[in-house]
């Protein structure tokens, strides 16, 4: 499965790098037609997080994983047969859709396969995702130099084979059996919570709600930092890509590390206080970076970066654990589902938070890093209650039961 996490981030690496450009100078949408494409494909994919945790408590894990690549595929291959705008927004649907449904199915192999290593194979298939995604855009890059509209063409071919190739490499994986999930890490079990529905379980929809402000961490790298650094005056443009390859270098080298201090859920648990640390400093080094000179500037948003980098790492170990944890093993796929919605709305949510920081200026970035602190706080306790209240429910062992 980490090969076929590879192969799935080389072709997304291919795509979404150019995916912009391709609809203005291929298929001539307008701003308008590309910005509304954008975010209505992306609306309906927030659904593929919870169809496909649903889909994978019912149905067998690799023949439904298998099926998802394969409408991946679909839709890539449809987007080179047409330039009509509802035809392109229907097959982009389609591909967001499946594309969300993926990514929990791909978490829910990785939790059921790996075990009690559940949180050191995620890691190690986050960093080969990555440096596939690094790889594809690279490959990406060298076709734009040509400028045609072939290359372009040709780098979507690229990804929709990618997903045939990866629907290939899963048909060779075994079906992972349902593994036992750890409280504190120790041999004991978690008693299954009442009720298997996560959209009744609210604690467990808080947890989500949090997951949501930590998930910010990515809209940072993508929106924040580069709008940021041409809203400073004394900061170099050139400055952001270059952080951007040092966020991507940092989490290649230092994601499967991090990953021992996650291996419980105790240990995940505690990791939310130093990542409510790293990410008051990180908005708070973004604030200061508008105070000084270029070299200050420089160093300041080189630091920040450093700091939602190391955030984004440890949100990361910390949630591939307590996602899994805090759900019960009958409904983990749909729990996992609902959790995915976390992401899908940062997606949505994310550009708009961080453009409102950066038009409130420094005190913006201050309140930004402050409050996301705050929610890991509030995140750490609903945990906290929430693994108590099920120790308690674990009845008394008495000497007449022996």
């Amino acid at each position: 499965m980490l090969t076929v996490a590879c192969v799935d981030r080389v072709g997304s690496g291919l795509w979404a790098t150019v995916s912009v450009l391709y609809l203005s100078y291929v298929s001539h949408l307008s701003l308008g037609e590309i910005g509304t494409l954008v975010a209505a494909a992306g609306g309906v994919g927030i659904a593929g997080a919870p169809l496909g945790g649903r889909l994978a408590d019912r149905f067998p894990l690799i023949p439904t994983l298998i099926t998802v690549q394969l409408l991946r595929a679909l839709a890539s291959f449809a987007l080179l047969t047409t330039d009509r705008f509802a035809l392109l927004l229907a097959f982009s649907a389609v591909g967001s859709l499946g594309d969300r449904a993926a990514n929990v199915l791909t978490k829910l192999f990785a939790g059921r396969a790996a075990g009690p290593e559940r949180v050191r194979y995620q890691a190690l298939q986050r960093t080969v995702a990555n440096a596939g995604w690094a790889l594809g855009g690279l490959v990406a890059a060298g076709a734009l130099a040509l400028g045609s509209t072939t290359a372009y063409r040709w780098l979507l071919t690229g990804d929709a084979l990618s997903f045939v190739a990866c629907a290939l490499l899963t048909l060779r994986c075994t079906e992972p059996r349902s593994t036992t999930r750890r409280i504190t890490g120790s041999a004991d079990t978690a008693p299954t919570p009442r009720t298997a529905n996560p959209w009744r379980d609210r604690t467990y929809l808080a947890y989500v709600a949090a997951e949501t402000a930590l998930s910010l961490h990515d809209a940072v790298f993508k929106v924040g930092l580069p709008l940021w650094i041409a809203h400073v005056e004394t900061a170099p443009h050139g400055l952001a890509p270059l952080l951007l390859v040092l966020n991507n270098a940092l989490v290649i080298a230092l994601q499967i590390p991090l990953s021992r201090f996650g291996a419980t859920t105790a240990a995940a648990r505690t990791l939310l206080l130093p990542l409510a640390a790293a990410f008051a400093l990180g908005g708070t080094t973004m604030a200061l970076s508008a105070t000084g000179g270029t070299l200050t500037a420089t160093a300041l948003l080189t630091a920040a970066a450093v700091f939602f980098t190391a955030a984004e790492m440890l949100h990361a170990t910390a949630s591939w654990e307590l996602s899994l944890a805090l759900a019960p093993d009958s409904a983990q796929g749909a729990y996992l589902g609902v959790h995915g919605l976390a992401q899908s709305a940062q997606r949505s949510v994310g550009p708009l938070v961080v453009t409102t920081a950066i038009a409130v200026g420094p005190l913006g970035w201050t309140a930004f890093g402050s409050a996301i602190a705050l929610t890991c706080v509030l995140q750490h306790r609903v945990v906290r209650e929430r693994l108590a209240a099920e120790r308690l429910s674990v009845p008394p062992v008495t000497l007449s039961e022996h």
